[in-house]
C-alpha cells in the first residue's frame, strides 16, 4: 500500500448525528441548516439542491433534471425516483431532418427538446418525505435559502468564472457563444460583456421571483401554471419544439433500484434510462479479480480499472435509452456469467480498443445527506453541458438543459429521437449498504467520469480502506475524449508517477497527463456511516467548490 494513500490536503469531516456533503459549501450550509432545526434528509436534500442551483448554476438548476436514492430508516426501505423529463410531443428526426441537420444541436432552443424534471422531483420527495418520513419542515422555508441567494446574490466561484469565459469563444457558434443568447448575457456577463470575476456578487433577480412563485405554489406553477406558459411561448418564438402540454404532462417515477453484489456488500445504483447499470458492472467485473492484492495507484491498477470501464460502456451503449421504448435484459448484464465473461476478455499486457467516442461532456452536482434518524439521500442534479442549452426563456432566470440533444437522430441508433421519450442519462447516484443498512452514500458529477470515479472510490474505500477524504482527493483518471478529439485517451492527474504512466503507454494506452486537481476528473462527495459507532464521515472534493458538514 501506498503510504501517500492516507494522506489527504483536508481531514475527513467527522460528526455523530448528521452529516451532508455537496459540491458548493452554500449547498452545504442551506442543507446543514435544515438537519439542525430536526428536518431529515430529504428535506436537507431539497434546500441544498435549489439553492446549489442558484449558487452553481453553470452546472445545474431548475431548468434541469434529477435522479435521487432514497433511504427510509422506518420502513427499512431504499427507493429510487427518476426526475428525468421527456422530449416533446413535437420532437421528432424528421423535424430535425427537414431543417438539414444531422444531428440535435447542444445549445440554443432546438437543444432543449425535453422538459426539465428537477422541481417535479423535489416536490414529489417532499410529498413522501411528509406523508412516510415525518417530514416537519414547510416546502416554503425550504426554498428560502435559494431565493436568497438570488436576489440578494452570491459570490462567483472561480469554476463559475472559469466557464463563463470558456463559453464566451465567439469563434465557436456550436458549443459557445452563449452571449448570442441575450438572456444569457444579461444575467452571466457585466455591462462590459466579460464573466462576473471570482468573489464578485452576481445577482439573479428573475430567477428569485420565479423561486418565490414556486416556493408559493409549488410545481404546479411550473407545470400547469405561468411559467409552464411563458417557457413554451418563448422557446416557440424562437422556433423551439415544447409545448404547454408537454409541461402538464410530465410526470416523475418512482423506480426500483438496481443492486449488485461486491465483496459482500450490496451495491445499489438507479436503473435506465440512466447509465446506472454501467457503474455497477464495473464492479461485477471487478468482483472477478482479487483487486486488494493489486497495489492501489500501480498500473495494473489504473489498467485494469479502464478494461473494466471499456467493456461495461460496450454493453451500455448497445441497450441503454428509455426502457419505455426498448427492452433493456438487466438481469443478464449484472449477472455473475455477464461479470466473468467480460473480466475474461481483460489482458494486464494490451489494453482493449474501444471504437466509440465517448461524450465528453457532462456537467453536474452530485449530493449526499444522512440525518440523525437513519434516513439516507444520494441526488444528481444537471443541466447537462455546462449552462445547458444556453436558451434562458425571457424574464425566467431558468437556463434550460440540452440533455436532449444526446438523442440519436439515426432512427435505428437504440437512443434515437421519439416523442415523448426520456434520453440515455449519464447522471446515476449511488449507495452501498453493509448487514442491510447503508454504508456508503456517494456520487460525482462528470457524465462518462461518473462510473469511473464511482468505481475509484469503491476501490479506495471498500477493497484499500483509504480514508473517505483521502480517498477522493487520491488521483483520477478519466477515459473518454474532450471537445473536438478524434479518439478517446486515458486522461490521468499529473500527480501520478511518471513510470506508472510510461508502464501504461508500452501497454499500448494513450495517455494524456492532465492538471493535479482537474475538475475535468469530477467533483465526488463520500459519507460513510460507521454501523457499529455510527459515526458519519464525509469527504468533499478540492476539484470543485464544496464542504462535507455535519453535527
Amino acid at each position: 500500500m501506498n503510504n501517500q494513500a492516507f494522506w489527504s490536503y483536508r481531514p475527513t469531516t467527522m460528526a455523530p448525528n448528521v452529516m451532508i456533503t455537496t459540491p458548493h459549501y452554500l449547498a452545504s450550509q442551506a442543507g446543514m441548516k435544515v438537519l439542525q432545526e430536526g428536518g431529515n434528509a430529504v428535506e436537507a436534500a431539497i434546500a441544498a439542491a435549489s439553492t446549489i442551483g442558484v449558487v452553481y448554476p453553470h452546472m445545474n438548476g431548475i431548468g434541469g433534471d434529477n435522479f435521487w436514492l432514497i433511504y427510509n430508516s422506518s420502513d427499512k426501505e431504499l427507493k429510487g425516483l427518476n426526475s428525468s423529463g421527456r422530449s416533446g410531443e413535437y420532437a421528432t428526426i424528421d423535424f430535425y431532418k427537414k431543417q438539414g441537420m444531422k444531428k440535435i444541436p447542444a445549445r440554443g432552443p432546438l437543444g432543449a427538446n425535453t422538459v426539465p424534471g428537477a422541481v417535479a422531483g423535489w416536490e414529489k420527495a417532499f410529498d413522501y418525505s411528509a406523508e412516510r418520513m415525518k417530514g416537519s419542515i414547510s416546502w416554503q422555508d425550504l426554498l428560502q435559502s435559494a431565493i436568497h441567494y438570488a436576489k440578494d446574490g452570491s459570490p462567483v466561484t472561480p469554476s463559475q468564472e472559469y466557464w463563463t469565459n470558456i463559453n464566451l469563444d465567439e469563434t465557436n457558434n456550436q458549443f459557445r457563444n452563449l452571449q448570442r443568447f441575450s438572456e444569457f448575457k444579461k444575467i452571466f456577463t457585466k455591462t462590459s460583456g466579460f464573466s462576473y470575476h471570482t468573489g464578485e456578487i452576481m445577482k439573479q433577480k428573475d430567477l428569485a421571483i420565479t423561486l418565490e412563485g414556486l416556493s408559493k405554489e409549488g410545481s404546479r406553477l411550473f407545470y400547469q401554471g405561468e411559467v409552464a406558459k411563458v417557457i413554451a411561448e418563448d422557446l416557440q418564438y424562437n422556433g423551439g419544439l415544447l409545448t404547454y402540454d408537454d409541461f402538464v404532462s410530465h410526470r416523475s417515477d418512482w423506480v426500483k433500484p438496481l443492486s449488485v453484489d461486491y465483496r459482500g456488500y450490496g451495491v445499489y445504483n438507479l436503473p435506465p434510462n440512466t447509465q446506472g447499470f454501467a457503474s455497477l458492472s464495473i464492479l461485477n467485473i471487478l468482483n472477478q479479480f482479487d483487486v486488494p492484492e493489486i497495489e492501489e495507484g500501480s498500473a495494473d491498477y489504473y489498467h485494469l480499472l479502464i478494461e473494466a470501464t471499456k467493456l461495461a460502456f460496450e454493453d451500455r451503449d448497445q441497450y441503454l435509452t428509455d426502457p419505455d421504448f426498448s427492452h433493456i435484459p438487466l438481469d443478464e448484464l449484472l449477472s455473475l456469467k455477464r461479470g466473468m465473461e467480460l473480466a475474461a476478455q481483460i489482458d494486464f499486457t494490451k489494453p482493449i480498443n474501444l471504437q466509440k467516442q465517448l461524450d465528453p461532456k457532462g456537467d453536474t452536482v452530485w449530493l449526499g445527506v444522512v440525518d440523525q434518524y437513519g434516513n439516507a439521500v444520494s441526488l444528481i442534479q444537471s443541466i447537462y453541458h455546462e449552462f445547458g442549452s444556453g436558451f434562458i426563456p425571457k424574464d425566467t432566470g431558468i437556463v434550460l438543459q440540452n440533455r436532449g440533444s444526446f438523442f440519436s437522430l439515426d432512427e435505428n441508433h437504440v437512443n434515437c429521437l421519439l416523442p415523448k421519450k426520456r434520453t440515455y442519462h449519464t447522471l446515476n447516484p449511488a449507495m452501498v449498504f453493509k448487514g442491510g443498512e447503508p454504508y456508503l452514500v456517494y456520487g460525482t458529477m462528470g457524465g462518462e467520469g461518473q462510473p469511473q470515479t464511482q468505481a475509484a472510490l469503491v476501490t479506495r474505500i471498500l477493497d484499500y480502506h483509504m480514508p473517505i477524504q483521502a480517498a477522493i482527493e487520491a488521483p483520477r483518471w478519466l477515459y473518454g475524449r474532450t471537445w473536438g478529439a478524434e479518439s478517446n485517451s486515458v486522461k490521468i492527474e499529473g500527480r501520478v508517477p511518471n513510470e506508472i504512466t510510461e508502464s501504461l503507454r508500452k501497454r499500448g494506452h494513450q495517455v494524456e497527463i492532465v492538471e493535479d486537481f482537474t475538475d475535468v476528473m469530477g467533483h465526488a462527495g463520500v459519507i460513510k456511516i460507521d454501523p457499529d459507532s455510527n459515526i458519519k464521515f464525509g469527504g468533499a472534493d478540492p476539484r470543485g467548490d464544496g464542504a462535507a458538514l455535519g453535527f
